[in-house]
């Protein structure tokens, strides 16, 4: 959730913190700071709010060519000055920043407190800045390792200490940490996004690993203090494709509203090289799995958390309907606690656009310790999950910065379409439906566009819902994980309570909270349900709920009082997505609507790296 970055070179660190942590800003905004290793020691600025606040409130003069930044997403203690990062020991020579929690830190803080020790924040990372600063041993690393020994929990960590001015030590377990490799300069990161404008070479840390970063380079090693081989890669990203990132950029429309509009370009990127038309297929080469392992396939399991969760609910009955197949989907943040049986012939699906969601990363190695076959669905060339894996699809979105996913999840999508279609046609699927749904999926980047263009219809109903407390989103088969995805990015970024529910199930129960006051959205697509779709719309109306109903031009609603969102139509197998993007736009502009800050919804970061 939170963002790391540091600097050790010969340029002044301070500027390019405050540039990556802009770049960063979207894991975490509660609040920012940095800390420079300079001729006076260890200073630190932090401040609660945004990394613009950090910067204006800069001091003047504060040099020093290494140092460490963050930006908080809160888990112990509000957003305030005193919460933010980094954070020091009693002395002020040693700064740390961190993502993750540690779990025993009230143990720890009692044990400080009993000491002597007075701690000035409410967070667990201050605990350990005042076991470094307490430790006796004589190098920097041995501080760290002898900290680290007593926590217990999930960390990426960096720290400087003002005795040890030419050196950084990070770590990590569970938690993203990434070395930079410039000339004659290193930077640390939990994202690439922090420092890709200076070195796309970078070392990934491994759970349980550590490293002293200098301006020479880098070694890695163990919580015993050896060495360990990690060594660094350069990866094949465009450094452009992040260049909307860079702070004062002076724009200010919501990069989810760009996002949304970048669909088209970027589903054609990910269908780009994987379509067959010859032979009706798709061509997934990082699956690593040929013909003969794939028809061995007797079940898949598609693990998500949220919007990742819910496209693969779409995504699990798309490889039922088109490879006969058994799949279902779960949220990745309860699947490990359930103690899952594993089976060889099932294919399990990990997805995640950042690649680093710490719950689906903790299913992964379930199912990898089970001896288990795992592939990823990832936006994120290198991520944890994409290098945990056995095999996967790259989403190539492009880099996805609003909390609410738009581009990555339609892209998802698009992933397990062809995953569906590949497992299909080396089972019983024919070409001739093979071939019909790659010149579907081959116009579908037109289609969004299509629905895109709705954009005002849907801003002047989104307008009017947004003054409801409460809505209910109703779909069945096909529609209701689009139901689910719809109330989801509603509730993410208006702060409208949104329910979703089977269109079949609302008599049994939640029939009783329609009203004139709680209007529902109703997905109805032209399909073998329509008919009864249509049914259960008229027991919505009875009871005075306002309609909204999202379907496909064409069919017959009766004298039914409703507002109609109608998306162009394709091959059935595709009206999940089309149905999809015209909730995105409902969700965007009922939040602009209300005058809401889309991009930094309340509570919520876009990369969830602690459980």
């Amino acid at each position: 959730m939170c963002g790391i970055v540091g600097y050790v070179g010969s340029q002044q660190a301070a500027p390019l913190l405050l540039e990556g942590l802009a770049r960063l800003e979207h894991r975490g905004y509660d609040s920012a700071g940095v800390a420079v290793t300079g001729p006076s020691g260890v200073r630190v600025a932090k401040r609660a709010g945004r990394v613009r606040d950090l910067s204006e409130g800069l001091p003047k003069r504060f040099a020093g060519k290494l140092g460490i930044g963050h930006t908080r997403w809160a888990t112990h203690g509000p957003a305030t000055d005193a919460n933010a990062h980094p954070h020091t020991d009693a002395t002020g020579a040693v700064a740390v920043v961190h993502n993750g929690i540690i779990d025993n830190a009230a143990v720890l803080r009692q044990r400080l407190t009993d000491d002597g020790v007075e701690l000035s924040s409410d967070t667990d990372t201050e605990v350990f800045a005042h076991l470094v600063g307490r430790s006796t041993a004589d190098t920097l690393e041995g501080k760290v390792v002898e900290a680290l020994a007593a926590v217990e929990g999930t960390y990426g960590l960096a720290v400087v200490h003002a005795d040890f001015p030419d050196r950084i030590v990070v770590a990590r377990n569970g938690s993203p940490l990434i070395v930079g490799v410039g000339e004659k300069e290193m930077f640390v990161a939990s994202d690439l996004a922090a420092i890709v404008r200076h070195t796309t070479t970078v070392a990934h840390l491994e759970d349980g690993e550590l490293a002293t970063v200098t301006a020479g380079g880098f070694t890695t090693f163990r919580q015993d203090l050896t060495r360990s081989a990690t060594t660094a890669t350069t990866l094949d990203v465009d450094p452009e494709a992040y260049a909307h990132l860079e702070a004062g950029d002076g724009s200010s429309v919501p990069r989810m509203y760009v996002e949304m509009l970048e669909q088209p370009a970027a589903v054609e990127r990910a269908l780009r090289g994987r379509l067959d038309d010859r032979f009706g297929t798709a061509h997934l080469g990082g699956l690593n799995l040929d013909a003969r392992e794939l028809r061995a396939i007797r079940r898949v399991k598609m693990l998500g958390c949220g919007s990742a969760y819910y496209v693969g609910q779409m995504g699990a009955a798309l490889v039922e309907e088109l490879a006969r197949v058994p799949a279902d989907a779960e949220p990745a943040s309860e699947f490990r606690y359930r103690n899952p049986i594993i089976e060889p012939d099932t294919l399990y699906v990990a997805v995640s656009q950042s690649g680093e969601t710490i719950d689906t990363l903790l299913a992964v190695e379930e199912i990898r310790r089970k001896g288990g076959r795992v592939i990823g669905l990832v936006n994120v060339v290198g991520s944890a999950i994409a290098r945990a894996c056995d095999g996967g699809i790259y989403l190539h979105a492009g880099p996805e910065v609003a909390v609410a996913s738009t581009k990555a999840l339609t892209n998802m999508y698009v992933a397990f379409a062809l995953l569906a279609l590949q497992l299909g046609r080396v089972r019983d699927l024919s070409i001739a439906d093979g071939k019909r749904l790659v010149n579907a999926l081959a116009a579908l980047p037109a289609k969004i566009d299509e629905v895109l263009k709705l954009e005002d219809r849907i801003a002047e109903i989104a307008g009017d819902l947004a003054g409801a407390e409460s809505m209910f989103f109703v779909g069945r088969v096909r529609g209701y994980p689009v139901a689910r995805e719809g109330a989801q990015k509603l509730k993410e970024i208006s702060y409208r309570h949104a329910e979703a529910y089977q269109t079949s199930e609302l008599k049994h129960g939640p029939l009783a909270l329609i009203s004139p006051d709680v209007p529902s959205i109703a997905i109805v697509p032209d399909d073998e349900l329509t008919e009864r779709n249509v049914a259960a719309l008229h027991e919505i109306a009875a009871r005075g709920g306002p309609l909204v109903v999202v379907t496909h031009e064409g069919v017959d609603l009766g004298e039914l009082d409703v507002r109609r969102i109608d998306v162009p139509r394709l091959e059935r197998e595709l009206d999940p997505i089309l149905l999809t993007v015209p909730l995105q736009l409902l969700a965007f502009h009922a939040a602009q609507s209300l005058g809401l800050d889309i991009d930094k919804p309340r509570n919520l970061a876009k990369s969830v790296t602690v459980e």
